[in-house]
């Protein structure tokens, strides 16, 4: 095991709520990545725990047992230890025993964005070289063998004694976004999985006691890692196929829950509301937010209306979880620090340590290379074992401040721009409900920077006065040049902006 620097080891003890001396950074490894999934749900089926979606609910015993029968399904289908099968579904409980059942016969699970075109998912079925297709009766393509997972239904069934997998049996097969090139298949163990979601709630002090309530998509790494996480606890879950901001709110006060995940465009819907409408979330003990940039402005407003702080935290598809503000005391503009057992550095373009730079990670969650790609697996890593986020960033007091992509960098007239820090200011400007920032081509400088803002309810924004707002906050050359008043930002499932679908000025 590679050397682990001491501030690392008091930073997941600060998370552990441990001294630091009693920290073993090998045996806290081990312990992150012990372990199948299938093995969790058969732990967690001798809980209390239970997993509802959309008003279908299972105890955990009735879970596993739908799980380890449709398994037998998928068995005669063909699926084995190591075969790849698609789940193309919006989220249902058809879709979580289908994920288990997979996972429980040997498979590897790539999901698919049930709105992807047909060429689209023939596209991820070639490219992940999948033999099955699991759908929910409205995806087709004849690219593959398909099942409906209500095939997966029947209750005398026999049930599969499942596949003898270990922790680094690869568990997902998931896809970079693809937004600035081609999407790189990301192999996940089972292993990584589990130590990603382990080392969030040894910080975020998760019990069996808990319920978690959240309306991301089943699809996505970030609403698939609720599931992991209440089985690992055997803690109840409550999934809403659909985002709705009264329902997420009256679900979470029927669940009693204590803990709710979100992205930052359900926080700004949360923060739209009045006070007393946000009432029954104040019983939670924890609210999330990743996937994407959280405004402090939002983050006030939600605080100031409902007496909660979101718990920022901060990932990647080849990472997982890995830096997360403590429990109990996030704050606002910064990520946190690093979760236990991850390592985090800054580097520069050449690889030497700085205050400044790109964020680069080391731990049991961390992939092992791009599937079929020596080349851009080389060029992820730096020697040690040092995975290149691409992502900037710079310590504020030990915590980690996310200020940009390097793919995003603006360089104007030869001096760089965090876009990140521009738009805080300019979401700061009166009337601005939230804005993006990014570089479009100048003859004069190269590049330069420009703003996309979407109005508040009942404002109405002139481009001067948010350039003018700019230009009292921040030096010339990192003010917005143009800017432009848009309806609405172009966003993902996950609510992240797709910057390359904005309309240059």
């Amino acid at each position: 095991m590679e050397h682990v620097e001491p501030g690392t080891v008091r930073a997941w003890a600060r998370h552990l709520d441990i001294e630091p001396a009693s920290v073993d950074p090998d045996a806290l490894r081990s312990e992150l990545t012990a372990g199948t999934i299938p093995g969790v749900l058969a732990a967690a089926a001798c809980s209390r725990g239970a997993v509802a979606v959309d008003g279908e609910r299972l105890t955990y015993p009735e879970l596993r047992d739908r799980a380890v029968r449709a398994a037998g399904v998928l068995a005669r289908a063909g699926v084995e230890r190591g075969t790849r099968v698609v789940i193309s579904a919006p989220s249902s409980m058809r879709f979580v025993v289908g994920y288990l059942a997979a996972l429980h016969a040997g498979a590897t699970v790539v999901l698919a964005n049930p709105a992807y075109t047909s060429h689209e998912l023939e596209a991820l079925i070639a490219r992940s070289q999948a033999t099955l297709l699991l759908v929910d009766g409205s995806a087709t393509t004849t690219a593959v063998g398909t099942l409906d997972l209500a095939e997966l239904d029947d209750p005398g069934l026999d049930p599969h004694p499942g596949a003898a997998l270990d922790s680094d049996d690869v568990a997902l097969l998931a896809y970079t976004s693809g937004t600035t090139g081609t999407p790189k298949g990301v192999p996940l163990t089972h292993g990584a999985l589990l130590a990603s979601i382990r080392g969030a709630m040894r910080s975020w002090r998760w019990s069996a006691d808990d319920t978690l309530v959240h309306a991301l998509p089943l699809f996505h790494q970030h609403g698939l890692s609720g599931l992991h996480a209440s089985l690992v606890a055997g803690s109840s879950l409550t999934v809403l196929a659909r985002f709705d901001t009264h329902e997420l709110i009256s679900t979470a006060e029927h669940e009693r829950a204590t803990i709710v995940f979100a992205v930052p465009s359900i926080h700004q819907r949360l923060a739209d509301l009045d006070a007393p409408e946000l009432r029954p979330l104040r019983r939670l003990r924890l609210i999330t937010s990743g996937s994407a940039p959280l405004s402090p402005a939002v983050a006030d407003q939600l605080y100031a209306k409902a007496g909660l702080r979101p718990l920022e935290r901060y990932g990647l598809t080849e990472s997982g979880l890995d830096v997360s503000n403590e429990y109990g005391e996030p704050m606002t503009g910064t990520v946190g620090t690093p979760l236990p057992g991850v390592e985090v550095d800054l580097r520069t373009p050449d690889g030497d340590a700085t205050d400044e730079g790109e964020i680069v990670l080391r731990g049991p969650q961390i992939f092992g290379g791009y599937l079929d790609d020596p080349d851009a697996t080389a060029a992820a890593f730096w020697p040690g074992g040092w995975f290149r986020t691409g992502d900037v960033g710079r310590w504020d007091d030990g915590r980690l401040v996310i200020t940009g992509r390097l793919k995003e960098l603006i360089i104007t007239g030869g001096m760089n721009v965090a876009p990140r820090e521009v738009e805080l200011v300019v979401e700061a400007c009166a009337g601005v409900a939230e804005a993006v920032v990014a570089g479009v081509p100048s003859q004069r400088w190269g590049e330069e920077v420009a703003a996309w803002v979407v109005s508040e309810p009942g404002h109405e924004i002139a481009a001067d006065s948010v350039i003018e707002h700019c230009r009292s906050r921040l030096a010339p050359y990192k003010c917005p040049k143009r800017v432009v008043v848009v309806e609405s930002l172009p966003r993902n499932a996950m609510g992240k902006v797709v910057r390359s679908a904005l309309v240059a000025p």
